[in-house]
């Protein structure tokens, strides 16, 4: 006599659909991430940067411009980021609005204006410009000053 084995398809119907919890209380406080520079990580760009400065005086007036160019390559051993042309335009996007950044750029931009000048000047204007090329950024600085005597 031969023994026939069949096989029962076990069907698990999906429990039920429960109904959205309306929500009865909700929170005082909003939440957001905010993602800036860090103090160390602006000491380290600037650090591994170069810059070129070209200049002269007329009329008692400086003019001139400074590039400082940052390869975060440079930066590589120092941070716990990729240095990679996609942390390169995250960080220039936060570059162009970070006070504290504009404020060390201007600072060295009146550095070199004031020694092409081989003078004291006065209280400059300066317009920075940032921008990037691969894994590289670049803030321009163009400079007028009047020269004390």
């Amino acid at each position: 006599m031969a023994s026939r084995v069949t096989k029962r398809r076990c069907e698990v119907a999906a429990p039920p659909r429960k109904p959205m919890v309306l929500a009865r209380r909700v929170s005082l406080f909003e939440r957001e991430i905010r993602i800036r520079l860090s103090s160390a990580a602006i000491e380290i760009l600037f650090g591994a940067s170069s810059h070129l400065s070209e200049g002269q005086v007329e009329d008692d007036q400086f003019f001139g411009s400074t590039m400082v160019t940052i390869d975060l390559g440079r930066a590589a051993d120092a941070v716990s980021d990729p240095c990679d042309e996609t942390a390169a335009r995250r960080v220039a996007d936060l570059v162009g609005t970070d006070d504290r950044v504009l404020r060390r750029a201007r600072e060295l931009a009146v550095g070199e204006a004031r020694r092409m000048a081989a003078a004291p000047i006065g209280p400059a204007q300066i317009d920075v410009k940032t921008r990037r090329t691969g894994a590289s950024l670049h803030l321009d600085m163009d400079i007028e000053a009047p020269v004390e005597d």
